[in-house]
């Protein structure tokens, strides 16, 4: 039987996304954070772990990006995108008109941000763990409401007042399996990289985008972070459909493995299709 952790309690979208892999005889444990769920993995609690990783309203996850980048060696596995529609969920019976806060994970509240500023106008907007955990803190107190997946409502026992206040119809997230390895290639993949400069200087980045341009590799994320060693040293997080073993990739990452101070592979996984 396979171990998956997740970002939990039991009702989130890593859950769901867990559900979505379709494996059979898995068992599904809950951590309390995203760097729970790496430290459970590394300690060998479980097999693998599911966390979100970026979506397509609220951009990339910072926890996620910054344990593969800085805290781990562990790899992407695979990834999942789902098809996200947040339900806004209280007490069974509760009249909307008594509702002082709405509870949600961040990254949930930022995705129905419009909706609740015309629907819930005034209400405190309040951080949560998770959205499950939010749910749970609703179910028990009728003066907020959460916002979270139908799952949890059903599993805390909360009613569903809307089923769908997300902002933007095409909302997905795209989550990452994480575990030990690199996934052999299949010829439909991608490959995650944290770039490392030795030293900032004119043209930096135009250096690494060459070595792609040059292997007429696509990528499909790029992204800066600090590097957390000082003010104004950054990183770059990259995404490239290709696997690290594809000539045109193992070349383009030996060229900037002699340009930049380090080049750390952060997995090489087959490539889920948008739906």
């Amino acid at each position: 039987m396979t171990r998956y952790a997740f970002l939990g309690p039991s009702g989130t979208f890593s859950e769901e996304a867990v559900i979505a892999l379709g494996e059979e005889g898995v068992e599904r444990v809950p951590y309390g954070t995203i760097e729970e769920v790496f430290d459970a993995v590394e300690r060998g609690l479980a097999d693998a772990g599911v966390v979100p990783i970026e979506n397509s309203v609220e951009g990339s996850v910072p926890a996620t990006l910054d344990a593969l980048a800085f805290d781990t060696q562990l790899e992407i596995q695979g990834e999942i995108v789902l098809d996200i529609h947040h339900a806004l969920i209280t007490a069974p019976g509760v009249d909307l008109a008594r509702v002082t806060a709405v509870a949600s994970h961040p990254q949930a509240s930022g995705q129905c941000r419009k909706w609740l500023a015309r629907n819930l106008p005034g209400r405190v907007v309040v951080a949560a763990n998770s959205t499950a955990e939010a749910v749970q803190r609703a179910v028990e107190d009728p003066t907020v409401a959460a916002i979270g997946t139908r799952l949890a409502a059903e599993l805390y026992g909360g009613e569903v007042r809307e089923p769908a206040i997300e902002d933007y119809a095409g909302n997905q997230t795209r989550f990452v399996v994480i575990g030990r390895g690199i996934r052999e290639r299949t010829g439909h993949d991608k490959t995650s990289l944290a770039l490392f400069l030795k030293r900032d200087k004119p043209g930096a980045l135009l250096t690494i985008l060459a070595e792609f341009a040059y292997g007429d590799i696509n990528l499909t994320k790029l992204q800066s972070r600090p590097t957390k060693r000082s003010l104004g040293e950054y990183m770059f997080y990259v995404d490239l459909e290709g696997h690290v073993e594809d000539p045109n990739v193992r070349l383009a990452l030996d060229c900037l493995r002699l340009k930049l101070r380090e080049v750390k592979v952060l997995g090489s996984y087959p490539r889920a299709d948008k739906r």
